[in-house]
Formats: structure tokens, sequence, C-alpha cells
């Protein structure tokens, strides 16, 4: 791994979540397609692109601030997940596997933010 976000645990848990959402996104009906599957879509890639983004060369506080949009992102993705369950899009078995992954995902960023204050 060449880059220092590679070796990012929360990194590679937003690359692995974004994968999975990706997939569990192609099973929302066709009415969806641009809608709530575009934006978990956009939401859950834009973790781990914030996340690199601001690890490589940045001062503290802009790391800290790409940290927070990766948090928002992940936010942004549970609240889709919960429309999603609402419209009987995910089953909730999974829908609980990515709540409570999205839930320790914002905690490890959050706990890292605060590291590097």
């Amino acid at each position: 791994m060449a880059f220092k976000f590679e070796q990012l645990k929360i990194w590679q848990i937003a690359m692995e979540l974004g994968e999975d959402i990706n997939k569990a996104a192609d099973s929302f009906p066709g009415k969806e397609i641009y809608n709530l599957g575009s934006q978990i879509r956009r939401a859950a890639d834009s973790i781990a692109l914030n996340i690199a983004e601001g690890s490589t060369g940045q001062t503290d506080p802009e790391q800290r601030r790409f940290l927070n949009y990766a948090n928002r992102s992940t936010l942004e993705v549970v609240t889709c997940l919960i429309k999603a369950k609402r419209r009987k899009y995910i089953e909730e078995k999974r829908f609980y596997e990515f709540y409570t992954t999205c839930e320790s995902l914002s905690r490890m960023i959050l706990a890292f933010i605060k590291k590097i204050r």
C-alpha cells in the first residue's frame, strides 16, 4: 500500500461499505435508479473519498474538515438506509448489518478526529 490513507482502518471499512451498499442498491426498484439508489451510492462512496482526500499532505485542520465530511456522508447513508427499509427495498437483517457498520464507522471517524486535535 503506497498511500497513507490505504493503511487507515476507517478507509478500509469505508471501501467495503461502499461496495456492499452499491450491491444492495442494485436490488432497489427501477424507479429509484436515479433517486434513492443513486443518492446512497454517492454518499457511501463519499466516505472513503473524503478520508483519502483529507489524509494526504493536509494540515490537521484540513484533515479534520475532510473527516467531518466523511462522517456526514456516513450519516447520509444511514438516512438513506432508513428510507430504503421504510420503503421495503432492503430486508430488516441487512439493514441492521449496514446500520451497525455505519454506527461503528462513525465512532471510529470521530475518535480519529479527536486524535489529531
